[in-house]
């Protein structure tokens, strides 16, 4: 289990008056957030732009510190060279992979990383390529596939590790409606089958109904509200034909 532990993350901005002068004020992105991430669940982190989502996946990889407040992996705190094998982030879009290598060659760069070599990394690559089924693709440079291979790549990237906990942010961005599904069944697949923790973070409130077995609620930084998505959905039951999109709005526009 992760636990995210009143965490706070300030950053100093710097306003320019003048040609020599300049103003610093300090920007609090994410503001006493306390969540937790299970094994064998997907958990979502929901907000419009700005809430704060991406800098709290940016904590939880470790590619940035928190201001205040600890993080615990399965006990442990954020030390980079202790936890890197309990994590993975898989981003949407076409970032994180290398366009001019193949897709074996990303999996055995990136695996390097992590210490994997000789037949366990073989056997690995082997066993991602089949799962995102990229196997017949596996000896073509990645600037020639499609989006959607692309992104069944960056997936293979993100378990080269074997990891405990997934960060996904925007996973099925841009994707057709055909591939989309096919990930979320690999999505729902690593959770109850494999026992991954997952954390998503989308703007498609189909996927997070589809997918998600709690829901964590920002807005300017701050936990404003958490549930199942029926409890949250409760929130605007005297609203015919709520829908969690709705009650998503609702929720935000109440705080604001």
């Amino acid at each position: 289990m992760i636990e995210v532990k009143n965490v706070s993350k300030s950053f100093v901005i710097k306003e320019k008056r003048g040609f020599l002068n300049s103003n610093k004020s300090i920007l609090k992105a994410v503001d006493d957030l306390s969540i937790v991430i299970k094994k064998g669940e997907i958990t979502g982190l929901l907000g419009i732009n700005g809430a704060g989502k991406t800098t709290t996946v940016k904590m939880l990889a470790t590619l940035l510190e928190p201001t205040e407040g600890t993080i615990l992996y399965d006990g442990i705190s954020n030390k980079k060279h202790v936890i890197k094998n309990k994590i993975n982030m898989i981003a949407g879009g076409e970032r994180m992979i290398y366009w001019r290598l193949t897709a074996r060659e990303n999996l055995r760069y990136f695996g390097s990383l992590y210490g994997l070599y000789g037949k366990s990394l073989n056997e690995r690559i082997k066993y991602l390529l089949n799962i995102t089924g990229l196997e017949d693709k596996a000896d073509i440079p990645v600037e020639k596939f499609s989006k959607g291979m692309k992104q069944r790549l960056q997936i293979a990237r993100g378990l080269i590790n074997n990891p405990d906990y997934i960060f996904l942010d925007e996973p099925t961005l841009g994707l057709d409606i055909q591939i989309a599904k096919d990930i979320r069944e690999l999505f729902k697949k690593l959770a109850k089958e494999n026992n991954k923790g997952i954390l998503l973070t989308t703007h498609y409130m189909e996927e997070v109904e589809e997918l998600c077995d709690y829901i964590y609620l920002m807005n300017k930084g701050k936990l404003i509200k958490e549930g199942t998505t029926t409890e949250i959905i409760n929130t605007c039951s005297h609203i015919k034909n709520c829908k969690l999109e709705d009650a998503i709005m609702l929720i935000s526009k109440s705080i604001a």
